[in-house]
């Protein structure tokens, strides 16, 4: 009976842990945060196992390593911290928590998707070349160059101000994270497919990081204004610009 107890217990930790996680963590910067800790718990598991195998000296590295890392998580990660902390500090993290997005979050997230729509219908009138990626995580490894920081909101005046001709970073892509602009300039991986001559380098690079990794990446012709959407290691052309909407609606995850 008891072990019985014990299980149903262990289900409901599990249940709430994941609760947690889905509503307040996933998909958010925090998530990394939980990955450190996670990789962190399995490493002290593995030195008090070595200690009760009286394995002492793999298990003294163990612990020794696991001190220093979750010394080091708390200053490597010290903005995540603060904005979990904070969030957690506040009625709309709350409400967050036990009944998902608010409406005010819903109308910001609107507002992103309205400010990439109407940016990127702006530069393909306008023959203005672009590049933007929406990775679903960011691998760090498959980028050649992130470019500068920027972690700012999405609004259309900043994305056609980095990608006008005159400016330093408009030959580069923006990279979006939890729907702000997190870079811009980046160097992506270029695909080594034999493309269409139509396509350039700009569509070249699409296709490498959809190629290498899950990202999706948005792009617009300078050449022809056409808008086109690289993933899976394909490249489709959107003339539908409700189309459009609907796909990002869906890559932005609103």
């Amino acid at each position: 009976m008891s072990h019985l107890s014990e299980f149903i217990q262990l289900v409901l930790i599990v249940g709430i842990v994941w609760w947690f996680y889905k509503r307040l963590i996933r998909n958010t910067s925090s998530e990394k945060l939980v990955r450190g800790i996670f990789g962190l718990f399995l490493l002290w598991v593995c030195s008090f196992i070595c200690s009760a195998l009286h394995v002492d000296l793999l298990g003294g590295f163990f612990h020794w390593v696991a001190l220093f890392l979750s010394i080091s998580l708390i200053v490597v990660f010290q903005p995540e911290l603060r904005k979990f902390v904070a969030l957690l500090g506040s009625v709309q993290g709350w409400r967050k928590l036990f009944f998902g997005k608010t409406e005010a979050l819903q109308q910001r997230d609107t507002s992103s998707l309205d400010a990439v729509v109407s940016a990127v219908e702006y530069m393909s009138s306008k023959h203005t070349g672009a590049l933007i990626v929406f990775p679903s995580t960011l691998d760090e490894s498959v980028i050649e160059r992130k470019g500068v920081h920027i972690d700012a909101e999405i609004t259309s005046e900043l994305l056609l101000t980095i990608f006008f001709n005159k400016t330093p970073l408009h030959d580069g892509a923006v990279i979006i994270e939890n729907n702000r602009v997190a870079y811009a300039g980046g160097i992506l991986p270029l695909s080594q497919n034999n493309l269409n001559w139509k396509y350039g380098t700009r569509h070249r690079a699409a296709l490498g990081m959809s190629e290498a990794s899950s990202a999706t990446v948005l792009v617009v012709s300078e050449e022809s204004g056409d808008i086109s959407i690289a993933e899976k290691g394909r490249i489709a052309k959107y003339d539908d610009l409700k189309k459009l909407r609907a796909k990002l609606e869906k890559v932005m995850k609103l």
